[in-house]
């Protein structure tokens, strides 16, 4: 488990926006992956395997969320952990790189779901294109797409 919670909890944060729930996603996916274990084929790497069950947690807890919205009043910041790497930067530097990591952040947060989720597995969470197809069930040439799609709005 402590191999694959922060893979986990970056992959339910990024769909769900909000910690608690991810922290939720993280702990039901777990006890599925536990309950479903005899279906785990070996196709795949578990670690695939996994993910793809906190994505479909993470998706179905949205759509509940989106049935019930009063249930949902908080709206909280969101927090990704992007780390720069540099061997120790000056105070400028360090003052330009929080600011860059806040601002990508935001770009990040705004994009619409589809977009996002494939850029956090990609970038934040550094699946192949394989992997992360598998865990969202799309395949290679949409997750590219998607890919190439989410840059262009982060860069805009």
């Amino acid at each position: 488990m402590r191999r694959y919670n922060q893979r986990l909890y970056r992959i339910a944060r990024a769909i769900l926006h909000d910690d608690a729930e991810a922290e939720d996603v993280m702990q039901d996916a777990y006890v599925r992956a536990y309950e479903h274990l005899d279906q785990f084929s070996g196709r795949a790497l578990f670690s695939t395997w996994l993910s793809r069950i906190a994505v479909h947690e993470s998706l179905a807890r949205l759509r509940a969320r989106d049935r019930n919205p009063q249930l949902d009043s908080t709206e909280t910041d969101g927090e990704l952990s992007m780390k720069m790497t540099g061997q120790s930067p000056t105070p400028e530097q360090s003052a330009s790189n929080t600011q860059l990591r806040e601002l990508l952040e935001q770009a990040v947060l705004k994009l619409p779901e589809r977009y996002r989720t494939v850029i956090m597995l990609r970038h934040i969470e550094e699946l192949s294109t394989s992997e992360t197809a598998e865990a969202l069930d799309l395949t290679e040439e949409n997750v590219k797409v998607r890919l190439h799609r989410g840059h262009g709005m982060i860069r805009s």
